[in-house]
């Protein structure tokens, strides 16, 4: 059966209305009642799937089989909403035109950095980015304002770099690049002191310096933007509106669950559960262990923890860290934790360091 095709009564249930009209007392009464038994067997209707679209960027959006956590989290949303959705992953060259003439009804990684966004919704941020400057030499720890970095190359992708905010601190010297290993590596090849990129691909890579004993990155006092991934979806899109409203909604279950926790493997995140304006910790039993330490948890939502900060794994709540490890059941044999990004394709740069 095709969605929106007629199913006519059978034959049973016609001769039933036979014998039903019959005992019917007007010809409007008869109308009705053939018209609800008709209406009780036609199928309820069905949301087209939501067609969205975006651009490759490592560890985030792939579709090459590669690790794709926004993939991964807006699938998990979409289905916990009980919504279908189909996610496709084009060139940043073809995107905006494929969004624009209705190719696609959205952009699934859009990120706001200064663009209109008169003619789309806009979901909450569901994933946060934490745009830091990164480097191999100590001083970039003194770094908390764009203008700290003036006359320096600052190697950049192109994604942030071609956008208004960007565009805007021109005192910069960028060396914009078309993907995140080409960002690293003016890094690694010295060509240019400082990087601009995400708390979480930095926090990968150094996780490759780390299994071959390199020393680690740098940070900025600070994160230099703070912004995050959203849907954008246009609204002349079918349903546009509500789309964004459950997969709000669908988000939060997600994160106050534990499943974020999964599909961005990491043990501990932070978030203010209970509204009070105090960041929580948030586990999951699959991947959170007694020897995580909490004071690498990832932030959703920027909110200080505290010491009336509660635990939460898989959406269970624990008042204090005691509490919570005598829930968590997996082993505490030391694992070396691999990075999200190819190690074989980074190899190179890792030699380099």
């Amino acid at each position: 059966m095709q969605y929106g095709d007629i199913i006519l009564p059978s034959v049973s249930l016609i001769r039933s209305s036979r014998i039903f009209v019959k005992a019917m007392s007007t010809h409007r009464h008869v109308l009705t009642a053939l018209l609800l038994a008709v209406s009780c067997l036609m199928p309820k209707a069905v949301l087209a799937a939501t067609t969205l679209a975006a651009s490759p960027f490592e560890t985030y959006v792939s579709d090459d089989g590669e690790p794709a956590r926004l993939n991964a989290i807006v699938s998990h949303a979409f289905a916990q909403a009980n919504l279908s959705v189909d996610l496709q992953v084009m060139r940043d060259a073809f995107l905006g035109s494929a969004v624009l003439t209705g190719k696609v009804d959205g952009n699934f990684a859009y990120v706001n950095l200064g663009e209109s966004t008169d003619d789309f919704f806009i979901s909450d941020i569901y994933l946060p980015i934490h745009l830091y400057a990164v480097s191999k030499r100590y001083d970039v720890e003194n770094v908390r304002l764009f203008p700290h970095l003036k006359d320096n190359r600052v190697a950049i992708e192109n994604r942030f770099a071609n956008t208004p905010t960007f565009r805007a601190l021109k005192e910069i010297k960028w060396s914009r690049n078309p993907t995140t290993f080409d960002a690293f590596r003016q890094l690694a090849d010295d060509r240019a002191p400082y990087l601009i990129t995400t708390k979480l691909l930095a926090d990968e890579f150094n996780l490759l310096l780390a299994n071959d004993s390199e020393e680690l990155l740098h940070f900025s006092a600070k994160p230099m933007v703070k912004t995050g991934f959203q849907l954008a979806i246009r609204k002349t899109a079918s349903n546009a509106q509500q789309t964004i409203t459950a997969f709000n909604d669908a988000i939060v279950t997600l994160q106050d669950n534990g499943t974020y926790n999964v599909l961005l493997n990491k043990p501990w995140l932070t978030k203010d559960i209970d509204n009070d304006g105090v960041a929580d910790y948030v586990g999951a039993s699959s991947v959170t262990r007694r020897s995580h330490s909490v004071e690498y948890a990832f932030s959703l939502d920027g909110k200080p923890v505290s010491a009336k900060s509660r635990f939460y794994i898989d959406g269970m709540q624990y008042a204090t860290i005691e509490d919570t490890q005598s829930a968590l059941t997996l082993s505490d044999t030391s694992l070396q934790q691999e990075s999200q990004l190819d190690a074989t394709i980074y190899r190179n740069l890792i030699r380099k360091w």
